[in-house]
C-alpha cells in the first residue's frame, strides 16, 4: 500500500511576528531580527515548525509596513539585508521554515514605480497604478466612483500635478498597482516573490489577495445613506481575473515548493474560496477566510458594542472555514488572531483575572482540535490580553484606529456619548491590542527591551507582566503556554483526526456549550467546550450520547467526570 506524501504545510503550525513588536534587541524602542533571532529557540520550544514574519521591508510605515518602498530592501530600524538573511539561515538551521508577508495589491506611495507613475501623464509608468480622470456633477469635480476606502474616506485621492485620481483601497499613501498591466505583473513577481525565494524563505502570506482584479468600478450600491462614500468589497474583490493573475504567481512559487496563504476579506460564496484552494486549480493552497473573527463586528468593523455575539454565530463561522476540506481537494486555516485582531481571550472567553488562564486553556484545546494549518499570534500562545480600557486614545498608534475616532467625531460634532462609545468599540476590537510589545519578563518594559535601554517603546508595555509573562509561564506547569505546548503535541500525535479529520457540528443553536465531533476513517473524536463562566453539567449531545467514551484531554488539571469547569474544554476519544 502507497502512502501519499501530505505537503509540508498541512501538518504545519505556524507562528506570526509582528517585528516592531516582538523583541527590541539594541534599545532604540523597536523590535528587530536580532531581537527574533534570539528567542528562536522560544519559538521552537511551543511546537511549531514555522514562522510567519510581518512586512519587514523598507518603508514609511504609514500602515506599519504594509506601505512598501523597495521589495528589495528592508526597514532599517529591523536591521540590514545581512541581519534578515541571518534570520532566514537560523530559522532553518533549527529545522523550522520562514514565510514573509506578500504585499502586493499596493505600495508605498514613495516607491520609485508610483514616483515614476506620478511624474506624467506619459512616464511609461503611468499605467502601472490605476488612473481615472475626475466626474464632474454639476461642475463640482468628484471622484470616479463612491467607493469607501477601507481606511474610511473616498478611495481616490487627487494629483494636483497631472490632474487625475489614483486609486487606493487603504490610504492614500499606499496606491494600487494595476495588475492589469502584464509588465508590472512581471516586475511583482521579480521584485516581491523572486527575490525573497532565492534567499530561502519557504512561501508567503498573501495580502488583499483578492483584490487585484478590480473589474469594473461601478458604483457600490447604497448601504450608509449618511455617507458619500459606500462599502464596495464586493465589488473589488474576486475579480474576472483573479483566477489568471493566481495562476501566474502559482507558477513562479511552484518552482521553489513554497506555500501561499491568502487574505481572503469579502467572500461569502464559499465555492469562490474553494476555486481558490482547490490542489487542481493551482491557485492557492489555503486562504484565511474572515467569518470567524468577523464575530460581533458591525459596520466599520468598530461599530458595535462589546461580546455583540452569541456562541451559534461563532460555531457556524467555524463551520464554514471547516467545510471547506468537506470531500474535495481543498485545504483550510485555523486562526483566531493575527496583527488586524485584537485578543481572543478578551473577544471569545473573559479576561477577568479569574477565567483568563482558563479561557486561554480552553481556545488552544478549540483550536487544536480544528482541521487545517494552525496560526499562532505572538503572545496568544502566554494568553495576552487587550490592554484596559483606562488606556487613552493616545495609545492608539494603528491609521485603523486614529480614522475611525476621528470619522465618529466628524459625524457626531464631537458629541461626548458617541466617542465614548468608539472608545469602548476600540478598546475591544482594535488592532493596536495585538502589537503591544510581548512581556517577556517582570523587568523593565517587561523584557521587551534591554534593561539598560534609554528610549521607551515604541508602544506601551501592558501592565499585567507580574501575572503573565513568557520567562515565568516556562516553568509554569500550569501555564497558558505549557498548556499550549502539550495540546501542540497531542494534535500531532493525533494527526489525522485532529489535523485532517471531517469536522461535524452537533448543536449549533446551542447557547452555551460547544459540541462537535472529528471523524477520520474508523477513528471518531467528541470536542465538548463550555463557553460560559460557570461550572456546568457535562454536555453530551443524543448523537454520541450512547457511544463509549475515553478522555483524551482536558483543558483542567483535575476534571470532573459528569460537570464542565468554567471555560473548560475537553476531547474525548469515541469508541467504534
Amino acid at each position: 500500500m502507497t502512502v501519499t506524501q501530505r505537503p509540508w504545510w498541512k501538518d504545519g503550525v505556524v507562528y506570526q511576528i509582528y517585528p516592531a513588536s516582538f523583541k527590541d534587541s539594541n534599545g532604540d524602542g523597536v523590535g528587530d531580527f536580532e531581537g527574533i533571532i534570539s528567542e528562536l529557540d522560544y519559538i521552537r520550544s511551543i511546537g511549531v515548525d514555522t514562522i510567519w514574519i510581518c512586512p519587514m521591508f523598507d518603508s514609511p510605515q504609514v500602515d506599519m509596513g504594509y506601505d512598501i518602498r523597495n521589495y528589495e530592501d528592508v526597514y532599517a530600524p529591523y536591521g540590514t539585508l545581512d541581519d534578515m538573511q541571518r534570520l532566514i539561515n537560523e530559522t532553518h538551521a533549527r529545522g523550522m521554515r520562514i514565510i514573509l508577508d506578500l504585499v502586493v495589491n499596493h505600495t508605498s506611495n514613495l516607491h520609485k514605480w508610483f514616483l515614476e507613475s506620478r511624474s506624467s501623464k506619459d512616464n511609461p509608468k503611468r499605467d502601472w497604478y490605476i488612473w481615472r480622470p475626475a466626474r464632474y456633477v454639476n461642475g463640482e469635480r468628484k471622484p470616479p466612483n463612491n467607493w469607501v476606502s477601507n481606511f474610511t474616506g473616498s478611495v481616490w485621492e487627487w494629483d494636483e500635478h497631472t490632474q487625475e485620481y489614483y486609486l487606493h483601497l487603504f490610504c492614500p499613501e499606499q496606491p494600487d498597482l494595476n495588475w492589469e498591466n502584464e509588465e508590472t505583473r512581471k516586475a511583482i513577481y521579480k521584485s516581491a516573490m523572486e527575490f525573497w525565494l532565492e534567499r530561502g524563505v519557504d512561501g508567503f502570506r498573501v495580502d488583499t489577495v483578492n483584490m487585484y482584479s478590480k473589474g469594473k468600478m461601478l458604483d457600490a450600491p447604497i448601504t450608509d445613506p449618511g455617507s458619500e462614500w459606500q462599502f464596495a468589497g464586493y465589488q473589488y474583490c474576486n475579480g474576472p481575473r483573479m483566477k489568471e493573475f493566481l495562476g501566474e504567481m502559482n507558477q513562479v512559487l511552484s518552482k521553489y515548493d513554497a506555500m501561499t496563504v491568502g487574505e481572503c476579506p469579502n467572500t461569502k460564496d464559499m465555492s469562490r474560496v474553494l476555486e481558490y484552494v482547490s490542489a487542481k486549480e493551482k491557485q492557492l493552497n489555503m486562504v484565511f477566510q474572515f467569518d470567524v473573527v468577523d464575530v460581533g463586528q458591525g459596520p466599520y468593523k468598530f461599530q458595535t458594542t462589546p461580546r455583540n455575539w452569541i456562541l451559534p454565530d461563532f460555531k457556524k463561522a467555524i463551520a464554514r472555514t471547516q467545510d471547506l476540506i468537506r470531500g474535495n481537494d481543498g485545504w483550510t486555516t485555523v486562526f483566531l488572531e493575527n496583527h488586524d485582531q485584537s485578543r481572543s481571550i478578551t473577544r471569545f472567553t473573559s479576561d477577568a483575572p479569574e477565567h483568563r488562564v482558563a479561557g486561554g486553556k480552553m481556545l488552544s484545546l478549540m483550536m487544536c482540535a480544528l482541521s487545517g494549518t494552525l496560526f499562532i499570534y505572538q503572545g496568544q500562545e502566554i494568553g495576552m490580553t487587550n490592554f484596559p480600557k483606562s488606556w487613552t486614545m493616545d495609545e492608539f498608534k494603528d491609521v485603523d484606529s486614529s480614522n475611525y475616532y476621528k470619522m465618529v467625531a466628524r459625524r457626531t460634532n464631537n458629541d461626548p456619548e458617541a466617542l465614548e462609545a468608539a472608545h469602548t468599540s476600540l478598546q475591544h476590537l482594535a488592532r493596536d491590542h495585538s502589537r503591544v510589545p510581548i512581556s517577556w519578563s517582570t523587568g523593565p518594559t517587561n523584557g521587551f527591551s534591554p534593561p539598560d535601554a534609554h528610549t521607551k517603546p515604541w508602544m506601551r508595555p501592558l501592565e499585567d507582566a507580574d501575572v503573565c509573562n513568557a520567562k515565568q509561564q516556562q516553568s509554569d506547569k500550569n501555564s497558558v503556554l505549557s498548556y499550549w505546548k502539550h495540546m501542540l503535541a497531542v494534535r500531532k500525535q493525533y494527526n489525522d483526526l485532529l489535523v485532517h479529520g471531517e469536522y461535524n457540528d452537533l448543536d449549533v443553536e446551542n447557547l452555551d456549550f460547544y459540541a462537535f465531533t472529528k471523524t477520520w476513517k474508523g477513528k471518531k473524536a467528541f470536542v465538548i467546550c463550555n463557553f460560559t463562566d460557570k461550572a456546568q453539567k457535562l454536555f453530551v449531545p443524543s448523537q454520541v450520547g450512547s457511544v463509549k467514551r475515553e478522555l483524551l484531554v482536558s483543558s483542567v488539571n483535575e476534571p470532573v467526570e459528569e460537570e464542565l469547569a468554567a471555560w473548560e474544554g475537553r476531547i474525548y476519544l469515541l469508541a467504534n
